[in-house]
């Protein structure tokens, strides 16, 4: 039996994805900030709970005992996101971000990300077949935000694709350093969820499809890669 942990998993794309993957057969842990709707959601989906907040040191420590406890885990999906905005949800420009900004998007994007797999890496590497999703944007790729014919290069920001950014090089470091461990970024694609206020031009159930597919991969399967459903991304 596969044990599969996904952080953020209460709405959107990381509810989704625990939906799927307890469907294909998997013991989903639903990871959550908020106990009575992660448990609300687990209780749905047929799963577990496990409180854990991406952002805190004690809370990340404490959900990686509670797995440990019940067996161990074989798939980490880092699920869980912030995207910045402001009033009337708009997104802030480039003159908008200020270093408050920024250090509260890369705590939970990127800090969080390196937070929870430091934690639970020693349970993946007791795995037999270890796989880590990290959630990354296409937003992550500098080459897009740079070329004026790419369908990135209008986003105006720094903290979101910058965080991003920094989950891309987490995924390639930790691939280049743990080989026998399949680590890949995703890029979902721009999905309607709460993230983006719902602005998204495809639903949960398109976004899901890579993170799905990127959490079974075998163990001679892709590391180390920014992939897409159409494919790889230029980094």
């Amino acid at each position: 039996m596969t044990t599969t942990l996904i952080t953020g998993a209460t709405k959107g794309l990381g509810k989704e994805t625990a939906r799927r993957l307890a469907e294909a057969g998997h013991t989903v842990w639903v990871g959550a900030r908020d106990e009575q709707r992660g448990r609300a959601v687990a209780e749905e989906l047929g799963a577990r709970f496990v409180r854990i907040d991406v952002t805190d040191d004690a809370s990340v420590a404490a959900a990686a005992e509670t797995v440990a406890a019940d067996g161990g885990l074989d798939v980490l999906v880092n699920n869980a996101g912030v995207e910045p905005r402001l009033a009337g949800n708009a997104v802030p420009t480039a003159d908008d971000e200020t270093v408050d900004l920024m250090r509260e998007t890369f705590e939970t994007n990127a800090f969080g990300t390196l937070r929870v797999l430091r934690a639970f890496l020693p349970l993946l590497r007791r795995s037999g077949a270890p796989v880590v999703v990290n959630l990354s944007s296409g937003l992550a790729s500098l080459s897009g935000l740079a070329d004026p014919a790419s369908r990135t290069h209008f986003y105006p920001g720094i903290s979101y694709p910058a965080s991003k950014a920094v989950v891309n090089a987490i995924t390639i470091q930790y691939a280049k350093q743990h080989p026998w461990l399949r680590i890949n970024a995703v890029e979902p694609g721009f999905t309607k969820t709460d993230l983006n206020g719902n602005t998204g031009t495809q639903s949960v159930e398109e976004g899901a499809e890579i993170v799905v597919r990127m959490a079974q991969v075998a163990q001679d399967g892709p590391t180390g890669t920014y992939t897409s459903a159409a494919g790889s991304i230029a980094w």
